[in-house]
Protein backbone atom coordinates (compact mmCIF):
# COMPACT_ATOMS: atom_id res chain seq x y z
CA UNK A 1 0.00 0.00 0.00
CA UNK A 2 0.90 3.71 -0.41
CA UNK A 3 2.82 5.42 2.38
CA UNK A 4 0.36 9.09 2.00
CA UNK A 5 2.65 10.88 4.68
CA UNK A 6 5.16 12.01 2.36
CA UNK A 7 2.18 12.48 -0.57
CA UNK A 8 -0.06 14.66 1.65
CA UNK A 9 3.04 17.19 3.11
CA UNK A 10 4.31 18.31 -0.31
CA UNK A 11 0.70 18.95 -1.61
CA UNK A 12 -0.21 20.55 1.44
CA UNK A 13 2.08 23.24 0.48
CA UNK A 14 2.49 23.16 -3.32
CA UNK A 15 0.33 25.49 -5.58
CA UNK A 16 -0.60 22.92 -8.37
CA UNK A 17 -2.89 25.72 -9.95
CA UNK A 18 -0.13 27.76 -10.71
CA UNK A 19 1.58 24.83 -12.49
CA UNK A 20 -1.10 24.25 -14.66
CA UNK A 21 -1.71 27.80 -15.63
CA UNK A 22 1.89 29.30 -16.19
CA UNK A 23 2.40 28.95 -20.37
CA UNK A 24 4.55 25.51 -20.38
CA UNK A 25 2.65 24.19 -17.84
CA UNK A 26 -0.76 24.62 -19.71
CA UNK A 27 0.90 22.50 -23.03
CA UNK A 28 -0.24 19.41 -20.69
CA UNK A 29 -3.47 20.67 -20.02
CA UNK A 30 -4.65 22.05 -23.42
CA UNK A 31 -2.77 18.46 -24.20
CA UNK A 32 -5.16 16.60 -21.89
CA UNK A 33 -8.32 18.34 -22.30
CA UNK A 34 -7.95 18.13 -26.33
CA UNK A 35 -7.65 14.17 -26.02
CA UNK A 36 -10.33 14.04 -23.59
CA UNK A 37 -12.18 16.59 -25.91
CA UNK A 38 -12.53 13.75 -28.76
CA UNK A 39 -13.89 11.08 -26.46
CA UNK A 40 -17.14 13.47 -24.66
CA UNK A 41 -20.38 13.19 -25.77
CA UNK A 42 -23.41 14.94 -24.44
CA UNK A 43 -24.67 13.35 -21.17
CA UNK A 44 -20.97 12.09 -20.50
CA UNK A 45 -20.50 11.27 -16.33
CA UNK A 46 -16.54 11.73 -15.57
CA UNK A 47 -14.62 10.60 -12.71
CA UNK A 48 -11.59 11.89 -12.04
CA UNK A 49 -9.13 10.23 -9.21
CA UNK A 50 -6.97 12.19 -7.97
CA UNK A 51 -8.69 15.44 -8.66
CA UNK A 52 -6.28 17.54 -6.81
CA UNK A 53 -7.60 21.51 -6.62
CA UNK A 54 -9.79 20.34 -9.57
CA UNK A 55 -8.08 21.61 -12.55
CA UNK A 56 -9.97 19.38 -15.11
CA UNK A 57 -12.82 18.91 -12.80
CA UNK A 58 -14.06 22.43 -12.88
CA UNK A 59 -13.08 23.20 -16.92
CA UNK A 60 -15.21 19.96 -17.81
CA UNK A 61 -17.86 20.98 -15.30
CA UNK A 62 -17.97 24.59 -17.01
CA UNK A 63 -18.53 22.88 -20.06
CA UNK A 64 -21.50 21.05 -18.76
CA UNK A 65 -20.51 17.83 -18.14
CA UNK A 66 -21.68 15.66 -14.75
CA UNK A 67 -18.41 15.40 -12.67
CA UNK A 68 -17.57 13.64 -9.87
CA UNK A 69 -13.94 13.86 -8.43
CA UNK A 70 -11.79 11.89 -5.27
CA UNK A 71 -9.00 13.54 -4.02
CA UNK A 72 -6.76 12.64 -1.20
CA UNK A 73 -5.53 15.51 0.13
CA UNK A 74 -7.70 17.64 2.81
CA UNK A 75 -5.82 21.08 1.37
CA UNK A 76 -6.20 20.30 -2.25
CA UNK A 77 -10.02 19.34 -1.44
CA UNK A 78 -10.96 22.89 0.39
CA UNK A 79 -9.46 24.27 -3.00
CA UNK A 80 -11.33 22.66 -5.18
CA UNK A 81 -14.96 23.42 -3.43
CA UNK A 82 -13.59 27.00 -3.32
CA UNK A 83 -13.30 26.96 -6.61
CA UNK A 84 -16.44 25.51 -7.52
CA UNK A 85 -18.75 27.95 -9.45
CA UNK A 86 -22.81 27.44 -8.53
CA UNK A 87 -23.55 26.01 -12.18
CA UNK A 88 -21.55 23.53 -12.25
CA UNK A 89 -22.46 19.67 -11.79
CA UNK A 90 -19.33 18.76 -9.94
CA UNK A 91 -19.12 16.74 -6.51
CA UNK A 92 -15.60 15.98 -4.62
CA UNK A 93 -15.13 13.57 -1.88
CA UNK A 94 -12.20 12.23 -0.04
CA UNK A 95 -10.92 9.04 -1.17
CA UNK A 96 -7.48 7.14 -2.64
CA UNK A 97 -6.93 5.20 -5.82
CA UNK A 98 -6.90 2.14 -4.24
CA UNK A 99 -10.27 1.94 -3.13
CA UNK A 100 -13.13 3.18 -5.12
CA UNK A 101 -15.67 1.07 -3.34
CA UNK A 102 -18.15 4.43 -3.10
CA UNK A 103 -18.22 4.17 -6.42
CA UNK A 104 -20.43 1.57 -8.54
CA UNK A 105 -19.16 -1.04 -11.29
CA UNK A 106 -19.65 0.55 -15.08
CA UNK A 107 -21.13 3.79 -14.12
CA UNK A 108 -18.77 6.39 -16.08
CA UNK A 109 -18.18 7.41 -19.78
CA UNK A 110 -14.53 9.03 -18.94
CA UNK A 111 -12.23 8.50 -16.16
CA UNK A 112 -9.03 10.42 -15.51
CA UNK A 113 -6.23 8.73 -13.41
CA UNK A 114 -3.95 12.08 -13.83
CA UNK A 115 -1.99 11.83 -10.68
CA UNK A 116 -2.12 8.80 -8.80
CA UNK A 117 0.59 6.71 -10.98
CA UNK A 118 2.89 9.71 -9.85
CA UNK A 119 2.79 8.11 -6.03
CA UNK A 120 2.47 4.46 -6.31
CA UNK A 121 5.46 2.19 -6.58
CA UNK A 122 4.84 -0.93 -6.34
CA UNK A 123 3.46 -3.11 -9.80
CA UNK A 124 0.77 -4.26 -7.38
CA UNK A 125 -0.56 -0.64 -6.17
CA UNK A 126 -0.59 0.42 -9.97
CA UNK A 127 -2.33 -2.31 -11.10
CA UNK A 128 -4.75 -2.45 -8.27
CA UNK A 129 -5.54 1.76 -8.82
CA UNK A 130 -6.08 1.07 -12.99
CA UNK A 131 -8.13 -1.82 -11.82
CA UNK A 132 -10.43 0.13 -9.78
CA UNK A 133 -10.63 2.69 -12.79
CA UNK A 134 -11.32 0.39 -14.86
CA UNK A 135 -14.22 -1.34 -12.89
CA UNK A 136 -16.26 1.91 -12.45
CA UNK A 137 -15.93 2.62 -15.93
CA UNK A 138 -18.45 1.70 -18.37
CA UNK A 139 -17.95 -1.23 -21.08
CA UNK A 140 -16.51 0.23 -23.88
CA UNK A 141 -15.51 3.56 -21.94
CA UNK A 142 -12.36 5.33 -22.24
CA UNK A 143 -9.57 5.61 -18.99
CA UNK A 144 -6.85 8.48 -19.29
CA UNK A 145 -3.69 7.25 -17.13
CA UNK A 146 -0.60 9.66 -16.67
CA UNK A 147 2.53 9.46 -15.99
CA UNK A 148 5.78 10.86 -14.99
CA UNK A 149 8.70 9.28 -17.73
CA UNK A 150 12.12 9.20 -16.05
CA UNK A 151 14.26 10.72 -19.34
CA UNK A 152 12.18 13.50 -20.05
CA UNK A 153 12.86 14.49 -16.12
CA UNK A 154 16.59 13.36 -16.26
CA UNK A 155 16.88 16.01 -18.90
CA UNK A 156 15.42 18.68 -17.57
CA UNK A 157 15.71 18.82 -13.94
CA UNK A 158 19.10 16.74 -13.79
CA UNK A 159 21.26 17.32 -16.65
CA UNK A 160 20.01 20.67 -18.06
CA UNK A 161 18.85 22.45 -14.40
CA UNK A 162 20.96 20.96 -12.24
CA UNK A 163 18.27 19.85 -9.70
CA UNK A 164 18.54 16.53 -9.77
CA UNK A 165 22.55 15.28 -8.47
CA UNK A 166 22.77 12.87 -11.44
CA UNK A 167 26.15 11.30 -9.39
CA UNK A 168 24.31 11.22 -6.11
CA UNK A 169 21.02 9.40 -7.52
CA UNK A 170 23.45 6.78 -9.25
CA UNK A 171 25.09 6.80 -6.06
CA UNK A 172 22.37 6.37 -3.89
CA UNK A 173 20.55 3.29 -6.25
CA UNK A 174 17.95 5.68 -7.52
CA UNK A 175 19.52 5.54 -11.09
CA UNK A 176 20.91 2.70 -12.41
CA UNK A 177 24.65 3.38 -13.88
CA UNK A 178 24.34 1.41 -17.01
CA UNK A 179 20.75 2.25 -18.12
CA UNK A 180 19.89 5.26 -16.11
CA UNK A 181 16.59 3.25 -15.60
CA UNK A 182 15.01 5.13 -12.37
CA UNK A 183 13.79 3.39 -9.11
CA UNK A 184 11.60 5.27 -6.43
CA UNK A 185 10.36 5.39 -2.92
CA UNK A 186 7.23 7.17 -1.34
CA UNK A 187 10.15 9.20 0.30
CA UNK A 188 11.38 10.66 -3.25
CA UNK A 189 7.20 11.44 -4.09
CA UNK A 190 7.65 10.22 -7.64
CA UNK A 191 7.72 7.47 -9.28
CA UNK A 192 9.79 7.97 -12.10
CA UNK A 193 8.87 5.18 -15.19
CA UNK A 194 9.71 4.65 -19.29
CA UNK A 195 7.57 3.46 -21.67
CA UNK A 196 8.27 -0.30 -21.33
CA UNK A 197 7.46 -0.21 -17.78
CA UNK A 198 4.08 0.95 -19.10
CA UNK A 199 3.70 -1.55 -21.51
CA UNK A 200 4.50 -4.27 -19.01
CA UNK A 201 1.78 -2.88 -16.25
CA UNK A 202 -1.04 -2.79 -18.84
CA UNK A 203 -0.35 -6.19 -20.47
CA UNK A 204 -2.66 -8.02 -17.92
CA UNK A 205 -5.40 -5.77 -18.62
CA UNK A 206 -8.08 -6.50 -21.74
CA UNK A 207 -8.12 -2.65 -23.34
CA UNK A 208 -7.75 -1.28 -26.03
CA UNK A 209 -4.67 1.82 -26.41
CA UNK A 210 -5.79 4.16 -28.61
CA UNK A 211 -2.86 6.83 -28.02
CA UNK A 212 0.03 6.93 -26.25
CA UNK A 213 0.71 11.24 -25.75
CA UNK A 214 4.23 13.21 -24.67
CA UNK A 215 1.62 15.09 -22.62
CA UNK A 216 4.37 17.67 -22.51
CA UNK A 217 7.07 16.45 -24.81
CA UNK A 218 9.37 19.52 -24.94
CA UNK A 219 7.48 22.07 -23.11
CA UNK A 220 9.27 21.79 -19.82
CA UNK A 221 12.72 21.14 -21.28
CA UNK A 222 12.80 24.49 -22.64
CA UNK A 223 10.11 26.45 -20.15
CA UNK A 224 12.16 30.17 -20.50
CA UNK A 225 11.42 29.97 -23.90
CA UNK A 226 7.60 28.68 -24.33
CA UNK A 227 6.99 31.23 -21.48
CA UNK A 228 8.42 34.03 -23.31
CA UNK A 229 6.09 33.32 -26.34
CA UNK A 230 4.08 35.66 -27.96
CA UNK A 231 0.09 34.11 -28.63
CA UNK A 232 0.97 33.82 -32.08
CA UNK A 233 4.41 31.96 -31.43
CA UNK A 234 2.55 29.95 -28.68
CA UNK A 235 -0.02 28.71 -31.14
CA UNK A 236 2.34 27.99 -33.46
CA UNK A 237 4.45 25.86 -31.20
CA UNK A 238 0.84 23.94 -29.82
CA UNK A 239 0.11 23.13 -33.23
CA UNK A 240 3.63 21.50 -33.22
CA UNK A 241 3.24 19.59 -30.48
CA UNK A 242 -0.08 18.09 -31.02
CA UNK A 243 1.42 16.84 -34.91
CA UNK A 244 3.80 15.32 -33.22
CA UNK A 245 2.82 14.26 -29.45
CA UNK A 246 2.28 10.85 -30.62
CA UNK A 247 5.33 9.94 -32.28
CA UNK A 248 7.27 7.04 -30.71
CA UNK A 249 10.57 8.97 -31.42
CA UNK A 250 9.75 11.79 -29.23
CA UNK A 251 8.10 9.59 -26.66
CA UNK A 252 10.77 9.72 -24.40
CA UNK A 253 11.95 13.26 -23.69
CA UNK A 254 8.86 14.38 -22.23
CA UNK A 255 8.27 14.64 -18.71
CA UNK A 256 4.79 13.42 -18.58
CA UNK A 257 2.97 10.88 -20.42
CA UNK A 258 -1.30 9.63 -21.21
CA UNK A 259 -1.65 6.59 -21.60
CA UNK A 260 -5.50 6.42 -23.18
CA UNK A 261 -7.29 3.16 -23.14
CA UNK A 262 -10.76 1.86 -23.71
CA UNK A 263 -12.32 -0.79 -21.89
Amino acid sequence: MMDNRYLIDFYSHYDEDSRLRLPHGTVEFLTTMHYIGKYLSPGSRVLEIGAGTGRYSHALAQQGYTVDAVELVEHNIEVFRAHTQPQEKVRVVQGNALDLSAFPDGTYDITLLLGPLYHLYTKRDKQQALREALRVTKPGGIVFAAYVISDGCLLDEGFHRGNIDVRAYIRDGLLDAETFAATSQPKDLFELVRKEDIDKLMADFPVTRLHYVASDGCALFMREAVDQMDEAAFALYLKYHFATCERPDLAGVTSHALDIFQK
